[in-house]
């Protein structure tokens, strides 16, 4: 067959391919903001810049400094995770009982503040990141040649995602930010450091934001606009699945990736706006989301 509905098997893949890619930088982008938001109640409008400053440490470690792709993808979450502890016990820790107003204001401005400085810096023009070679090439599938890196991109941001839905769902230490979220004073009577527990939960959510930098940095240009071109659709994404619900942001994330992809492919035309009308349909059903807790 080497039709599907009508279209060439070859670009039907592809944008399904495209689409799974997509769909793994919503959910792990989306998951961040989800352990953020649902650990802290802070509206994390800084993490599209983070996923971007994630993308150019990785390329100014491999241009300044020689360090490949492998260790960067190792070492560039912590340096994001680090600066987001920075963030979080010198700007966030004020704003917590607060209106979630002030931390979206904050974390919008400081997400400004990055951009600007990175584009002041090295401009507007996207930079190249190479593809490593032991990613290089593609598969061949018979009825399609399967990019090796983007292949990759999908399995890291699955293993990710679903790690961090596991650590914080059925481990003690998950457990025990949940406690800290909803009753922290008495989670403090009972011997836990509620504050260390804050502030490595929104280091972690940063560190996640990271990551996919580094995972994106081959897939496309490396500019100081990359963030802020996905964070609305990421936003979007965490709506729909429902405002900090783990599990919701990553089956979400992959399932609106995939809608996207095929969206191309029969109605170019909707392809930028169907996650959003998505939203309004799920926002008129369901308010919570699709997977968060009606109140």
């Amino acid at each position: 067959m080497s039709e599907i509905f009508g279209i060439p098997i070859q670009a039907f893949m592809g944008q399904l391919m495209l689409g799974l890619v997509n769909g793994s930088f919503y959910a792990m982008l989306s998951l961040g903001l989800a352990v953020i938001f649902g650990m802290l109640n802070i509206i994390n409008f800084s993490h599209g810049a983070l996923y971007m400053m994630g993308a150019f440490l990785a390329w100014m470690g491999l241009e300044y400094l020689g360090i490949g792709y492998w260790p960067a993808l190792l070492l560039v979450p912590l340096v994001v995770g680090l600066f987001g502890i920075v963030v979080e016990r010198s700007m966030l820790q004020w704003l917590y009982k607060l209106d979630h107003l002030y931390g979206l204001l904050l974390t919008f401005g400081l997400a400004l503040m990055l951009e600007g400085l990175f584009t002041n810096i090295y401009g507007v023009s996207g930079q190249p990141y190479t593809i490593p070679e032991e990613l290089s090439g593609a598969f061949n599938l018979g009825f399609m040649f399967l990019p090796k890196y983007r292949a990759w991109v999908i399995v890291a941001s699955l293993g990710v995602c679903f790690a961090t839905w596991f650590m914080i769902e059925k481990t003690r230490l998950g457990a025990n930010l949940r406690a800290a979220t909803e009753n922290p004073q008495l989670t403090q009577a009972f011997g836990i450091n509620v504050p260390l527990l804050v502030m490595l939960t929104y280091g972690f959510g940063a560190a996640l934001a990271g990551f996919a930098g580094v995972l994106a940095a081959p897939v496309i240009q490396v500019s100081p606009l990359m963030g802020s071109h996905l964070i609305i659709t990421v936003f979007a994404v965490v709506v729909i699945g429902g405002m900090g619900s783990i599990l919701g942001s990553i089956i979400t994330g992959l399932g609106l990736g995939v809608i996207e992809g095929l969206t191309r492919v029969f109605y170019p035309e909707a392809s930028a706006t169907v996650v959003f009308i998505i939203m309004a349909i799920v926002l008129m059903l369901r308010p919570a989301g699709l997977f968060g807790k009606e109140k």
